[in-house]
């Protein structure tokens, strides 16, 4: 297993918007929300520092999901334009958007809300192409939607109650629930069977979140009877949220745990061996 965790923060300006990875199944992992990165002419409007950004930001995700054959991971803060939140909300232009904060320094100008919006819209268009020609090749697929929650906002020394803040929230809110159960199901039980710290994983559906993000929405719509999208958010039990430093044997046991689930999964879709 490769040994090498990024994160963190970036400043310079950032040219990749996205990366895929293209494998024979019909499994995909996402990490939308894991990159920093911002473009340049954005840099030097945002009331936000680097730091301050990324404790919103889903840090390490792509790490979880580096053994999952097909791959879709964000470069771009969600700061810049957020992916798993519909065209009219993907701007951060008020801090009722974004956690309170404030996000610009001024308003934007309209330019850059433009050349935003376009980069949400290129990523809708990819992913639908994307998608399109696993589905032509598998007739069904699964999509882990990949996330990270924090669960000590208020103060690094105050940690949400565990009965709010499951150690893997399962979002289920877009999909046919009947129509995906035995899918949805196994993974849960199988996500259960993960050990952490000598303890299996609190892994609950619908509790902390619903799966009401943009991505999950859109694949629903856009492949309602072959497209199964899953909301999987990890509580960041395996990073400090306040400093960003990784707990690297936290990390290598969720992966491990999420790289198990495939074969699970394509079996249950009748292609694992």
């Amino acid at each position: 297993m490769e040994s090498r965790v990024d994160a963190g923060p970036t400043e310079a300006g950032c040219k990749r918007l996205w990366t895929l990875t293209r494998a024979d199944s019909p499994v995909i992992g996402t990490a939308i929300h894991d990159g920093s990165g911002v473009r340049e002419s954005l840099q030097d409007r945002f009331a936000l520092s680097a730091h301050q950004r990324q404790r919103e930001e889903d840090p390490f995700t792509a790490f979880l999901i580096n053994d999952v054959p097909n791959q879709v991971v964000g470069h771009r803060s969600r700061f810049e334009f957020d992916l798993n939140r519909s065209r009219d909300g993907a701007l951060y232009l008020t801090p009722e958007q974004a956690w309170g904060l404030k996000v610009w320094r001024e308003p934007l100008p309209q330019e850059e809300k433009a050349r935003s919006l376009a980069l949400h819209d290129s990523y809708y268009t990819m992913l639908r192409t994307f998608l399109k020609q696993i589905e032509l090749d598998f007739g069904r697929f699964v999509v882990l939607d990949v996330h990270s929650y924090n669960h000590r906002r208020a103060a690094p020394d105050v940690e949400t109650s565990q009965e709010d803040a499951p150690d893997i929230n399962i979002g289920t809110f877009s999909m046919d629930r009947d129509r995906w159960a035995y899918v949805v199901d196994q993974l849960i039980e199988h996500l259960q069977t993960i050990v952490v710290n000598g303890r299996p994983l609190d892994v609950r559906e619908n509790v902390a979140f619903q799966g009401r993000g943009e991505q999950t929405r859109f694949i629903h719509e856009a492949f309602p009877e072959t497209g199964c999208a899953v909301a999987i958010e990890f509580k960041k039990i395996f990073m400090d949220e306040w400093t960003g430093e990784p707990n690297r044997v936290v990390l290598d046991e969720l992966r491990r745990g999420l790289a198990a689930a495939v074969p699970l999964l394509e079996r249950i879709l009748g292609y694992g061996s």
